[in-house]
C-alpha cells in the first residue's frame, strides 16, 4: 500500500477540477468554463487495489495575482492545499503558440519553496491542432521548473489520466492513510450548494457569477425526499433581477436544474427552494468572503 497528499494546483480554467472527477469516476467538485470557479481546497480520495493506492487529492482554486479580497483569499486557500502535500501535480494547458502563459506565473511562484517532487501535467492536449508544438511547450515550462514528470493528458477524455495516477503513487510513502470508504472530508450540504452556485454560474454572465455564493438556510432530510431551503448571495439590486429573471423564469431554470445535480448526488428526491438576497460588496470584505466563497455559510 502506497498513501499521501496531491495539491493540484495551477491558474485558473485549466482543468484542475475536471481531472478530480475523472480520477474520482464520479462527480465531487463543480466545474464550468468561467474563472473562479473553485473556490476552497477540496479533498477527494482516490482507492485502488491494484496495486494498492490511497492519493488525498486536494482541488484548489486557480491561482493569479491577487486584485480583490475575494482573489486574495482565493490564493490563500490554494496556498493552503500545498501545506502536508507528498506531491504537487502542477496542471497547464496546452498551448499552440509553444509559450508559457502569463497567467501561470503566479501558480509557478508558489512553488519556488515547495521541496516535494512537482508534476507537471499538460492538459487539453486532445485540443492542440500541431502536435509538434508540444515538445517545445515542454522545454519552456522546464527552463521555469525542474519537474520530476510531465504528462501530456486530457482530463476530460481521461487520456493519460493513469500514467498520472502511477508517477503520484510512484512519489508516495508506503502505507494507508484513510478508511477505505472515504471520499472527501466536506459536508453534504457543502456540495449542495456548491452545486446550486454551478447552475447560477451556467446561467449568467458578466459580473454576476464572480459576486455569487450560495448558503444553506435549512437541509431536512427524511426517507423519501429532502427539503432544502437555500439563498443565493449577489452583490447589486440588478444581478438579483437577472438571477431571478423575468417573472422568475432564470431562478426556476436554475432551482430546475440544481434539484437535479441534487438529487443524483444524494439518491433521493429533493424539494428545493431559492431565494436570492444582495450583501453589497461582500466580495470586497475577507471575512465575509471566508464566510461565503470558502465555506458555504451565512452571514
Amino acid at each position: 500500500m502506497r498513501a499521501g497528499r496531491c495539491a493540484i494546483v495551477g491558474r485558473p480554467n485549466v482543468g484542475k477540477s475536471t481531472f478530480l472527477n475523472r480520477v474520482l469516476g464520479q462527480k465531487l467538485v463543480i466545474a464550468t468554463p468561467k474563472p473562479g470557479t473553485t473556490r476552497t481546497a477540496v479533498l477527494g480520495v482516490y482507492v485502488d487495489d491494484d496495486p494498492p493506492t490511497q492519493i488525498a487529492f486536494i482541488d484548489t482554486p486557480g491561482m493569479a495575482r491577487p486584485r480583490t479580497a475575494l482573489h486574495k483569499v482565493l490564493v490563500e486557500e490554494a496556498r493552503s492545499g500545498l501545506l502536508g502535500a507528498d506531491v504537487v501535480l502542477f496542471m497547464t494547458e496546452a498551448d499552440e503558440r509553444g509559450e508559457v502563459p502569463k497567467g501561470d506565473a503566479a501558480a509557478l511562484q508558489a512553488l519556488e519553496h515547495v521541496k516535494v517532487p512537482v508534476l507537471l501535467a499538460i492538459n487539453k492536449v486532445d485540443r492542440l491542432k500541431r502536435k509538434e508544438r508540444l515538445l517545445p511547450f515542454i522545454a519552456k515550462y522546464q527552463e521555469h521548473k525542474a519537474f520530476d514528470a510531465v504528462i501530456p493528458i486530457s482530463a476530460l477524455k481521461g487520456t493519460q489520466v493513469d500514467a498520472v495516477i502511477a508517477k503520484i503513487r510512484q512519489r508516495l510513502p508506503e502505507g494507508a492513510m484513510f478508511d477505505e470508504d472515504l471520499l472527501t472530508d466536506r459536508p453534504q450540504r457543502f456540495f449542495v450548494a456548491e452545486m446550486i452556485r454551478e447552475a447560477v454560474l451556467r446561467h449568467t454572465h458578466g459580473e454576476v457569477p464572480y459576486g455569487c455564493a450560495v448558503f444553506i438556510e435549512k437541509y431536512e432530510e427524511s426517507a423519501k425526499i429532502d427539503r432544502i431551503h437555500a439563498t443565493i448571495v449577489v452583490e447589486k439590486d440588478s444581478h438579483k433581477g437577472i438571477v431571478i429573471g423575468a417573472r422568475g423564469s432564470r431562478l426556476k431554470t436554475i432551482g430546475t436544474e440544481a434539484r437535479k445535480a441534487i438529487e443524483e448526488l444524494v439518491q433521493r428526491q429533493v424539494h428545493l427552494e431559492l431565494w436570492v438576497k444582495v450583501i453589497e460588496g461582500w466580495t470586497a470584505d475577507p471575512d465575509r468572503v471566508r464566510k461565503l466563497a470558502t465555506r458555504a455559510e451565512p452571514i
